[in-house]
């Protein structure tokens, strides 16, 4: 459910914890623990909370510099454990609908991290990666997201209409707004 100030600060009550005070301490958790569950778990919450645009402008928060969750979701596309690959691109995914998150994104070297997360065997991962490509493209880095191998891809999960409508739907909607 979307939130807006009043039913933040409802919920928040009078001596609660703000919003950007608990994504610092999930941060910290996250980048202090080695312990592999509590980090997809972390990252699932952190995931969780960029799908609702309030929660937008705090996600690229740079008055604290520990937080950057968007950057912590591209190093999660970087690691082997694909439970934090998945959390990471829906994260990316999530937030990437606000221009301002897809900039820093794109500045923060995520277009790559995002293409080859299209050849995950997860396939949430790859309706992730769907996504965020959608919404991460624009005039400015048209050239590096439509490479022919890239378009190849995304072609072949229109293909796969059989096998998953999700991809086929996805990929489809991506190449209809995108390479027409």
């Amino acid at each position: 459910m979307f939130t807006n100030d009043k039913r933040q600060d409802e919920r928040t009550g009078k001596y609660g914890t703000s919003r950007l005070q608990y994504l610092q301490e999930l941060v910290n958790q996250f980048q202090n623990t080695a312990d592999e569950e509590t980090k997809e778990k972390i990252a699932a919450i952190l995931a969780n909370f960029s799908y609702d645009p309030y929660n937008y402008s705090i996600l690229r928060q740079v008055q604290i510099p520990q937080l950057n969750v968007l950057e912590l979701f591209l190093d999660c596309i970087t690691e082997p454990n694909e439970k934090l690959v998945e959390f990471g691109i829906g994260g990316i995914c999530n937030s990437c609908v606000d221009p301002a998150n897809a900039t820093v994104i794109t500045q923060c070297g995520g277009i790559p991290l995002v293409i080859q997360c299209l050849s995950s065997p997860v396939r949430n991962t790859v309706n992730y990666a769907l996504g965020a490509l959608y919404y991460l493209c624009n005039k400015s880095n048209r050239e590096e997201i439509l490479k022919p191998e890239v378009i190849d891809v995304i072609e072949r999960y229109v293909a796969a209409q059989t096998v998953n409508v999700s991809f086929s739907n996805l990929a489809k909607a991506f190449l209809d707004k995108h390479a027409c």
